[in-house]
């Protein structure tokens, strides 16, 4: 039962398996009218991300920086929702995938603030108004919150992403033995797509959100 409940977060179901390739799946569904025309969908999308962008120009002091941030959000938001279709490999939900965006950017922020900004990465060790008694406490704290960064940022996703794809893999195995029973609980099923669509969509956004606000104190 357990191996059969999490078989759909198996990336390698056969020899030559491309579960991945769903992660740039988005680009191969978005219709012709992204690039050429300007349609009622394409600008719902347009307004979703010029607000974005202006609530990220407070905070980042870089001109264009923004875009990155757009960009990082939008490949989680397709590969969040494209997990949600069925037989459809969710990327998100794993560390690899979480991993491999969160580490690279925490570790060139690093990189670019000890280089250039010694003095300020070194402030950041010790918030205003500490006592000197707690420095040198304060500096391990804030060295291990640093590192663990790109860490919380991968299992916040991944963890958000799993618990809501096991708990409908878990109720679609029990409900489809018996027609009366699957058709008295549709709405609940209905009710927690609604749910996981919203997970997808805020989760989306505390990624780009706390990315944000940790380059922001380079």
């Amino acid at each position: 039962m357990m191996t059969n409940l999490f078989s759909v977060f198996d990336p390698c179901t056969g020899m030559f398996s491309m579960n991945w390739m769903s992660t740039i799946i988005g680009l191969y569904i978005m219709p012709y009218s992204f690039w050429f025309l300007l349609n009622k969908n394409m600008m719902i999308l347009y307004k979703l991300l010029n607000m974005l962008n202006n609530e990220m120009s407070n905070l980042m002091k870089y001109k264009g920086s923004t875009l990155f941030m757009l960009s990082i959000f939008l490949i989680v938001f397709y590969n969040n929702m494209m997990g949600l279709m069925p037989y459809v490999f969710t990327s998100s939900s794993h560390l690899v995938f979480c991993l491999s965006i969160a580490l690279p950017m925490w570790l060139s922020f690093m990189i670019y603030g000890w280089m250039n900004k010694t003095n300020k990465m070194f402030e950041h060790l010790v918030p205003v108004g500490t006592p000197s008694v707690l420095m040198p406490f304060m500096v391990i704290i804030e060295s291990i919150s640093n590192l663990i960064r790109p860490g919380s940022l991968a299992v916040r996703l991944t963890a958000n992403m799993i618990a809501g794809h096991l708990l409908m893999s878990l109720l679609g195995n029990n409900v489809c033995g018996s027609s009366l029973l699957m058709f008295s609980s549709m709405f609940l099923l209905i009710t927690l797509m609604l749910f996981e669509t919203a997970v997808g969509i805020i989760q989306s956004y505390v990624f780009m959100t706390l990315t944000t606000l940790y380059s922001s104190e380079i």
